[in-house]
């Protein structure tokens, strides 16, 4: 049974949500303020988190924040009343995989969650090397989502892998934007797109110390993992 963190303020949204999740089978252990949250999440071990935004006491940007601190894999599902695209691109750029806009459906949320929770299904056995890339001086561990160069490892949150895994699989290949969010967010929606922009970004980052791997922008069109021989 996966265990989850849920965090959320208002009583009867968080006991319809619990209760679904875990007619689902789910674990769920519930908190209602940010820094209850952490101190719970500091002394379990949770497969995902879902949190709430507006929270008293510590917010779920400053939970995230600090949650990262401790755990840069976790995937991270934020809930917002607001939709704002701002809100959506602060909370990828401190570690957030997804985003969910009140009011939502469980159905909603469940498919979120079993998109992160797949990963939890491969077994040891087989984390091979094909889950490992070479990209010009980097190395992609796919599996335990690190991307390093030299000794310097780079942890990726679980969008990040899968972001970086689907361009590994088409390097030198221009890629649609509807390619990419079909496979990585099941969504081609244009929050999600705007997101994806996000995402590149922080890859970008990521790759930058070496000027031989590049992720072009296409306009209009899409995206190219570059890696010159």
């Amino acid at each position: 049974m996966h265990s989850i963190l849920y965090v959320e303020d208002d009583p009867d949204l968080a006991f319809v949500t619990r209760e679904n999740l875990q007619l689902k089978g789910y674990q769920i252990t519930l908190c209602k303020s940010g820094t209850e949250a952490l101190k719970v999440f500091n002394s379990s071990h949770f497969k995902l988190c879902i949190l709430d935004v507006m929270l008293p006491q510590m917010d779920g940007f400053t939970l995230a924040k600090k949650i990262r601190e401790q755990n840069e894999h976790i995937p991270i599902i934020f809930l917002t009343a607001r939709s704002m695209m701002e809100d959506r691109v602060k909370g990828f750029s401190i570690g957030g995989d997804d985003y969910l806009t009140k009011p939502f459906s469980i159905e909603e949320l469940v498919l979120k969650i079993e998109v992160f929770l797949k990963r939890n299904k491969v077994s040891t056995d087989s984390k091979s090397s094909r889950g490992i890339f070479k990209l010009g001086n980097y190395t992609f561990d796919y599996f335990n989502m690190n991307l390093s160069i030299g000794d310097k490892v780079q942890r990726l949150t679980s969008r990040e892998a899968e972001l970086l895994n689907f361009l590994v699989q088409h390097p030198n290949e221009v890629i649609k934007k509807e390619e990419i969010l079909k496979d990585v967010w099941d969504n081609d929606s244009y929050f999600n797109s705007r997101s994806l922009d996000v995402f590149i970004s922080k890859l970008r980052k990521h790759l930058s110390a070496d000027p031989k791997v590049k992720i072009n922008n296409i306009h209009g069109i899409g995206f190219i993992l570059v890696i010159e021989q």
